[in-house]
């Protein structure tokens, strides 16, 4: 039949791409990468992901098969890139993804990585920082359109590149970039026969708004002021009328359409509800915005797991609602860094640093992910202070020992920016373990040591920490500071109750040879187990069924270290004392400024916090320790009829003093604590990971001294400590002793 000339030239296309299909088809295939809780499985089999940052846009065209070999023998087995959208579409309207010496060969790009036997981690953004200009976006996207840009609660810009990220004409332009971009990534993607294992949404959603102290109030994105208007919508979902939302925060608006945010700050119950609601309905948009994305990238044919990198160790609660938006075939990872500029709050992997990771690591085990950090220092944005190998192997290894199972140096290697596109000079190689010029700096002989010892012990990717105590979080908690400014008419804010968490009771337990591990006191996983103590940080707001759930443990035979106050409202700060009167209960803030405490046998504990004497003692309780001052009561034991415990320590901390770690150590004795690991030297951290009958011992020593300590453990597999001997552990060292 008759066909003209545009019907050809539609059927000449066609034709062709079913031919490139059909020979990609017959290209060898990578095994798929899949993940539990657990671990990374890569052809169903567990493993690490070690993948380096590679950018094609950066690292010249000439040099990638060589640098990727580099990487290859220093154990990885995946490279990570941006796709920069300001790079492939400079003019509004014409996209390019081919030319400019190699700096837009991105399908090249892609299958160089498949011929090395590579993995790829595709990030399209539309944000992807990594210093360039406009984070990544079009210069034309915010000058010609500046409506996009978020605003403050005084409607104005807070940051020259800071987006709405539901701005419906932002999702107009970037729905335009993926249309061109996704598809290119689904033809490489592992199912195809591509490299693309995994690929990002955007990038460390919610910091860029955060960091500059504002969450996003654009009007036009959240409809401030529409009956139908985000916001509005929300709260009407949330109180039904708006009777409802004034009794709870106390105001006096005729309709929702009629209320605009405020700033956080306030400490009066209504306004920390306001407040809460407005950092809720923040989060709820971001976890919108990733899930469109996400959505997008099914649309096109991408079929990989959909991953995302938290901003920081202390970011996970931010993701709670993403992290339920993306589903199942969703990761969530965090970015860890130690080394920034001068800046920074430290310039080497110090102990503060590693109690963030653990934590953050074992947030990211209770989300149902396998702990990744999806950028680890493989260099600095600065030259001065220095990023040394020995430190950024120490941070590695510190990493590990806390349950890291997957791991991205940002970045591996680095190259000549893209012309007029850098943040920085033009160059970018961030002092990278292989410089820009593919020099072999020191830092790659440290990368190739840890890969090293992955290669040694694959066993360890499935590996689980031994534990002799839990403590119990919301991770909600962890974002009250973003909302929760001051005290106000409570007794301990969630904000302070996070702090504690960290400065005092976390680390007094590590440099007391305990091995905690967390659990999520919003679930019943963790009540299972009645043996093995579990603490509970408490603040003067504890969510209903949380509270319950502590109640229930505790008359089944649970055993609970129970600090610093007893809560008295539920998450949404009404009156709960579900806990409190179980326990027949109550405290009050302990006011002697020169208090002497002395808490089961240790005497003269520093008081460097704040202390809660008890005023009603709950009948049959046991007083464990005092104000010998006033004589006032600070700690109680209680059996409940089933044979579980409470013991209730009315104080808070920052750990500084020996006496702070002997004093947990006690209260956990008395709670049955059977210690997986026992270390003589305070200042060395130990961590015990087992799998089957295979254990390793982490001795982690962040200090610049060697430092010795007699260490003895108990693994799982075995039914008597075994003696590990008396250790040197060098100066900025994590060793790994062999158990058994």
């Amino acid at each position: 039949m008759a066909i003209n000339r545009r019907d050809f030239a539609k059927t000449a296309m066609l034709g062709a791409i079913i031919h490139d299909a059909a020979a990609w088809s017959d290209r060898p295939t990578m095994a798929p990468v899949s993940f539990d809780r657990h671990c990374w499985r890569i052809g169903g089999q567990a493993a690490f992901l070690v993948s380096g940052e590679f950018h094609y846009f950066r690292v010249p065209k000439a040099d990638w098969k060589r640098r990727m070999s580099l990487l290859k023998e220093a154990g990885g087995n995946a490279i990570a890139t941006y796709v920069p959208w300001g790079l492939h579409e400079p003019t509004e309207g014409q996209f390019v993804f081919s030319g400019q010496g190699g700096i837009l060969d991105l399908e090249e790009f892609l299958e160089t990585a498949r011929e090395a036997g590579l993995y790829v981690i595709a990030r399209p953004g539309p944000y992807v920082y990594s210093e360039l200009n406009y984070d990544g976006l079009p210069a034309w996207l915010t000058q010609n359109y500046p409506q996009v840009l978020a605003h403050d609660a005084d409607g104005k810009p807070f940051h020259a590149t800071s987006v709405s990220y539901v701005h419906p004409l932002f999702l107009e332009k970037a729905r335009r970039w993926y249309e061109h971009a996704g598809p290119i990534l689904a033809r490489h993607t592992v199912s195809k026969g591509g490299a693309i294992a995994l690929t990002q949404v955007d990038n460390e959603l919610s910091g860029i708004h955060v960091w500059y102290d504002s969450l996003d109030y654009n009007a036009e994105a959240m409809g401030y002021g529409r009956a139908e208007g985000r916001y509005p919508r929300y709260l009407r979902q949330r109180y039904g009328d708006i009777a409802g939302l004034n009794s709870a925060w106390n105001t006096k608006f005729v309709s929702f359409e009629a209320i605009q945010p405020v700033r956080p700050g306030a400490s009066d119950v209504g306004g920390l509800r306001r407040a809460k609601d407005n950092l809720d309905f923040y989060l709820g948009t971001v976890a919108e915005y990733a899930a469109t994305l996400a959505g997008w990238l099914r649309q096109m044919g991408v079929s990989t797991p959909i991953v995302h990198n938290a901003g920081g160790p202390s970011m996970k609660a931010n993701y709670l609602e993403m992290c339920r938006a993306l589903g199942a075939n969703f990761v969530l990872g965090s970015d860890h860094y130690y080394n920034g500029d001068q800046t920074w709050p430290q310039n080497a992997p110090t102990p503060q640093f590693a109690l963030n990771a653990f934590v953050s690591l074992e947030q990211l085990r209770l989300f149902g992910y396998p702990p990744t950090v999806f950028e680890i220092p493989g260099g600095s944005p600065s030259d001065w202070p220095p990023i040394v190998a020995s430190d950024a192997l120490a941070c590695y290894r510190a990493n590990l020992a806390f349950g890291m199972k997957g791991s991205n140096y940002y970045v591996f290697t680095g190259g000549p920016n893209p012309p007029r596109m850098g943040q920085t000079t033009d160059i970018y190689d961030f002092c990278a373990g292989i410089g820009a010029q593919g020099e072999i700096r020191p830092l790659y002989a440290a990368e190739k040591e840890f890969g090293k010892a992955l290669e040694s012990n694959p066993w360890l990717a499935e590996a689980e920490r031994e534990f002799d105590c839990r403590v119990a979080v919301d991770p909600e908690q962890a974002r009250a500071n973003l909302y929760w400014k001051s005290r106000g008419e409570f007794e301990f804010s969630s904000a302070e109750s996070d702090e504690f968490l960290h400065k005092g009771v976390l680390t007094s337990a590590l440099c007391a040879s305990v091995s905690p591990v967390l659990c999520d006191i919003r679930s019943d996983e963790w009540t299972a187990d009645r043996r093995t103590p579990v603490v509970v940080v408490a603040s003067s707001a504890m969510r209903r069924e949380a509270q319950q759930r502590v109640v229930s443990f505790l008359h089944s035979g649970g055993k609970v270290l129970l600090l610093p106050v007893l809560p008295a409202t539920d998450e949404n700060l009404r009156p709960c004392t579900i806990l409190a009167d179980y326990l027949g209960a109550a405290i009050e803030h302990h006011k002697n400024e020169v208090p002497r405490t002395t808490i089961l046998g240790v005497e003269n504990i520093l008081s460097n916090g704040r202390q809660w004497r008890t005023v009603r003692m709950p009948q049959g309780a046991e007083a464990v320790g005092s104000d010998e001052f006033t004589q006032a009561t600070l700690a109680w034991r209680l059996a409940t009829p089933a044979g579980g415990q409470v013991l209730f320590l009315g104080m808070s901390w920052i750990h500084a003093m020996r006496q702070h770690g002997r004093m947990v150590r006690a209260a956990l004795g008395r709670l049955g604590l059977e210690e997986k690991v026992s270390c003589s030297n305070p200042n060395v951290w130990t961590s015990l990971r087992t799998s089957g009958p295979k254990s390793l011992l982490f001795a982690i020593n962040l200090f610049n001294a060697p430092l010795e300590a007699e260490i003895q453990c108990r693994p799982s597999w075995s039914d008597h400590a075994i003696a590990l001997g008396k250790r040197t552990i060098p100066a900025m060292t994590v060793s790994e002793i062999e158990v058994g």
